[in-house]
């Protein structure tokens, strides 16, 4: 279904490691270090600035992929890791993107079920990778007859 989108890649995305977003994203994740929003802790910790939990970049916009469309509903997120070069700092500026990395089809007990992987990646102004996460998308029976030519 997706074998033609391999190795497609979105534009890079400027997003910012905003300090009230970090805040609420640490609340809603019940993390309340307070490496992530005391500014003092910050300015005294190791990286002299705030850093931000380690799946925030969930939250970050990756660009599109031309062509490449999923629903809305009905997905389900399978498995998703990050691998980090150094912590996201608040206030500093990230360039994101995604690659569809694979797809694969398994027969289940509910049907023939898709397997989308996508990594994604998070970089400095410079260009040099803070982080990459790789995400599996569970594509259902359903779902895939809804997307099905």
């Amino acid at each position: 279904m997706f074998k033609d989108q391999i190795g497609k890649q979105s534009t890079k995305i400027k997003n910012v490691v905003e300090r009230g977003a970090v805040k609420k994203f640490a609340e809603a994740i019940g993390d309340l270090q307070p490496i992530y929003f005391n500014e003092e802790i910050g300015k005294q910790s190791r990286y002299k600035s705030n850093i931000a939990p380690p799946t925030f970049p969930r939250v970050f916009d990756y660009g599109e992929i031309d062509g490449f469309h999923l629903p809305v509903k009905g997905l389900i997120h399978g498995e998703q890791t990050f691998h980090y070069v150094r912590p996201l700092m608040v206030g500093e500026e990230i360039f994101c993107y995604s690659i569809i990395k694979s797809y694969v089809e398994k027969n289940g007990g509910f049907g023939k079920m898709g397997f989308l992987v996508l990594e994604s990646f998070g970089e400095d102004v410079s260009g040099n990778t803070i982080f990459s996460s790789t995400s599996t998308i569970v594509i259902s029976e359903a779902v895939r007859k809804v997307l099905a030519p």
